[in-house]
């Protein structure tokens, strides 16, 4: 069972777009939900979406969730701390290149630590 990936975005359309992206390196065998968008629609972040998304992603080897902006981490920070986070990991990372780091090393059956620290080691990777 592959590292599953969890994508918290305040856009419904930004976490599904990079979802997409993301399945398409990661291949069929890693678990990627996105997390957008209020209950209603509205930009913005909800617990619910996130609970579900990762209860989606975990397949027996652990979840990463990658976050874009400020409040969407502290969503994801209140929920593992009500809940525990088990195997559960918050990522320090950028958003599109430690999703893609991420999805990479999990398709390569990495364990959690390994994907945690692909996707956050990707903040230093260079376009130019």
């Amino acid at each position: 069972m592959a590292v599953g990936i969890v994508l918290v975005s305040h856009s419904p359309e930004l976490a599904s777009g990079l979802a997409a992206l993301v399945a398409q390196v990661a291949g069929p065998d890693v678990p990627i939900e996105p997390a957008g968008g209020t209950s209603d629609g509205r930009l913005g972040t909800s617990d619910a979406r996130v609970e579900e998304a990762i209860a989606r992603a975990e397949r027996g080897s652990g979840v990463v969730i990658l976050g874009d902006l400020g409040s969407a981490i502290l969503t994801v920070r209140q929920l593992l701390e009500a809940n525990g986070n088990g195997h559960t990991r918050l990522v320090d990372a950028p958003f599109v290149e430690g999703a893609v780091a991420a999805a990479v090393t999990a398709s390569g059956g990495a364990t959690l630590d390994e994907v945690a620290r692909a996707a956050e080691n990707a903040r230093d990777a260079r376009k130019l």
